[in-house]
């Protein structure tokens, strides 16, 4: 296992699985161990706490192809750990990213201690959410303030903005809008454009993946 855990872009997402509820006790060499049985692991890394450096209940192990982590999810998932069921499930559907609507927020003046963890379960509320947030991060780990969430729906993401805008998280009053596109224009997510691809793809019975929830049963 590497030092300095690999970055999104250079993980495999299609042969990652994302690992939830996990136990205090469990470490990552106990993850890798235990992923082995699926097949050969590339990586594990459960994100830790700046703080504490205990890991934040969740974490991912790249294997060395898509079909070992396929297989992971389905035999791994549900193991119970220190008492605890654990959830496994592929980090991402790349057969499916084409139809992400483009319901993503942006959630600024974040409270230092806000982790992805905390976005996960004040967001999940409002609807289903295609992908685990994201806390935009220095090289050290140490958050830059703003992150990320995206929904499978403008409807969830118009009662996130309109349920959580100036509402205080930890110790500091969040801001909460439609994030910029990344085509550099510009312009933010949720115009009427969007909506009526999204309108059709519903339509036409397309779905998105839905992020994994730790304690799902």
């Amino acid at each position: 296992m590497s030092g300095r855990p690999p970055t999104e872009a250079e993980r495999n997402q299609e042969a990652t699985v994302y690992i939830g509820n996990l136990d205090e006790q469990v470490t990552d060499a106990l993850i890798w161990e235990l992923m082995l049985q699926a097949g050969p692991v590339v990586n594990v890394h459960l994100p830790k706490d700046r703080i504490t450096q205990e890991h934040q209940g969740y974490g991912f192990c790249e294997f060395q192809s898509e079909q070992d982590a396929e297989y992971a999810s389905q035999i791994m998932n549900q193991i119970r750990l220190f008492g605890k069921s654990i959830r496994v499930n592929k980090a991402s559907a790349p057969k499916q990213k084409n139809l992400d609507v483009g319901a993503e927020i942006f959630v600024g003046n974040l409270d230092p201690m806000v982790d992805e963890r905390m976005l996960y379960d004040t967001f999940s509320r409002f609807g289903t959410l295609i992908s685990q947030p994201k806390v935009a991060r220095t090289e050290n780990e140490e958050s830059k303030g703003y992150g990320f969430v995206s929904f499978d729906s403008f409807e969830a993401s118009d009662a996130a903005i309109e349920g959580m805008n100036n509402q205080f998280l930890m110790t500091k009053q969040c801001t909460v809008t439609y994030a910029f596109k990344k085509d550099g224009k510009g312009e933010r997510h949720g115009d009427s454009v969007e909506r009526l691809l999204a309108a059709q793809a519903k339509k036409n019975n397309y779905s998105l993946p839905a992020a994994p929830r730790d304690g799902d049963k």
